[in-house]
């Protein structure tokens, strides 16, 4: 037993030793993948940041590239129809330089000069305008402003009909044109202000809108977000409150089951108390008959105050009644022995009976060992029913402590729900007054193009 006891040491040695190794390798492990954990679960923080980022800037971009795209389109189509108007334009100056070309050189032909002489009235005819009559005048000019169109045809009218009179004199014309100069430069200052403003408004009115629709944007991403962020929260809280009944359950369970293992120690105690007893009085009673020296006698009867005096006059006492319990021994058990089996019959008998000192011996031995057994399955029940306490308490203080835990968790959990709600609350509102307000620029910007 002492080398068993040996090598079951050196094993267990051995064994603790591998374990310390294999638990401090572990641990180790554990903080390596700890901390790569918390790496990766910053990194994908700061990507997820990134990301938005990123989507926000391709959406700005987006939206610039279409602009510009439609700036272009509109560039080049001013660009080719500008080309087509200076081509245009282009073609006609040279056909006119061409004609003036052919007509001056036909003028200027001697024989048509000696022609001139002859059919116009004077020598120094020519076909350069030297001086123009009042009445040339005044139909190029009304042909002039016949020919103009526009807004300000109305004013125009007026001066044509002062140019059909014949004795209207020109300095009249001259004023209501200069006066209607005066107010075309007016209107045309007044125009150009609200080209102007309309450009500077155009361009506040742009930027607001693209701050907007970003803040619609961000608004949108920010509740799908919180919307995630509740989705897993009422999922961590079901699944604590999950883990909370399964832990009082559990403890239900487990009380149960150290009631009914407490009884069951309380019954084997008290039956092994019971057997002790019985197998004293047995042993006790073969002394009696075999070992008088070793024989206990039962105490004596204490009498009363009343019983001493019924003695003392001469008197005497009433039978005291036959002990009861096992065998009228006196013994009482808490144990169930209604399912005990019967003994079966005695053996024949083979004459007078000897006394035999030598076997009885053997007999007082026997029932020392199993007292000896008796005492050792008391012991080993008392220590598993200390051991099974001290665990069930360990167990019960852990599951305070972790039902605790869990329930401030579970308090934290609701605590961030409601406040995820809040956000999302917070987020939908801001995103309705962005849209809202979107709207209105929207409408403000089509008023500038009206």
């Amino acid at each position: 037993m002492a080398a068993g006891l040996a090598d079951a040491t050196t094993e267990e040695d051995n064994s603790i030793k591998a374990y310390d190794g294999l638990m401090a390798a572990k641990a180790k492990e554990v903080a390596a993948l700890t901390k790569m954990i918390e790496e990766k679960l910053q990194r994908q923080g700061e990507l997820a940041v990134s990301i938005a980022e990123m989507k926000n800037d391709l959406t700005d971009t987006e939206e610039a590239l279409i602009a510009d795209k439609k700036f272009l389109a509109n560039l080049e189509e001013n660009c080719a129809k500008k080309k087509a108007e200076w081509d245009e334009r282009c073609k006609t100056r040279a056909e006119e330089l061409l004609a003036l070309a052919d007509t001056i050189k036909v003028l200027n032909d001697d024989d048509a000069l000696e022609l001139f002489k002859k059919t116009l009235p004077s020598a120094s005819s020519s076909f350069m305008q030297l001086k123009a009559s009042a009445a040339s005048r005044r139909q190029q000019a009304l042909k002039m402003i016949q020919s103009v169109q526009g807004p300000a045809r109305k004013q125009l009218d007026f001066i044509a009909l002062a140019l059909h009179g014949s004795k209207i004199g020109f300095e009249k014309v001259i004023k209501m044109i200069d006066d209607m100069v005066a107010t075309l430069e007016a209107e045309q200052t007044d125009d150009d202000n609200k080209k102007t403003y309309c450009a500077k408004e155009f361009d506040s009115a742009d930027d607001k809108k693209k701050g907007l629709e970003r803040d619609v944007s961000d608004a949108e991403t920010a509740i799908a977000d919180t919307e995630e962020a509740l989705a897993a929260l009422k999922e961590g809280i079901a699944a604590l409150e999950a883990g909370i009944n399964a832990l009082d359950k559990s403890v239900a369970e487990a009380s149960e089951q150290r009631k009914a293992e407490h009884a069951d120690h309380t019954d084997l105690m008290a039956s092994d108390s019971a057997a002790q007893e019985v197998l004293a009085f047995a042993k006790n009673r073969l002394n009696k008959f075999y070992n008088p020296k070793l024989y206990k006698a039962a105490p004596k009867r204490e009498l009363s105050r009343e019983d001493r005096i019924v003695v003392n006059e001469g008197g005497t006492l009433a039978p005291t009644n036959a002990p009861g319990g096992i065998a009228g021994t006196g013994i009482t058990v808490l144990a169930d022995i209604s399912a005990h089996v019967a003994p079966p019959p005695p053996p024949e008998t083979f004459g007078a009976y000897a006394k035999k000192s030598g076997e009885t011996n053997g007999v007082l031995a026997m029932i020392d060992l199993l007292v000896k057994d008796l005492d050792k399955e008391m012991t080993e029940a008392t220590t598993e029913e200390k051991d099974a306490q001290a665990d069930y308490e360990t167990a019960m203080q852990d599951s305070k402590e972790k039902r605790t835990a869990d329930s401030q968790s579970l308090s934290e959990k609701e605590a961030a729900k409601a406040e995820a709600e809040g956000s999302l609350q917070t987020h939908t509102e801001d995103k309705n007054s962005a849209a809202k307000e979107l709207g209105a620029t929207l409408k403000y910007i089509s008023s500038l193009h009206g």
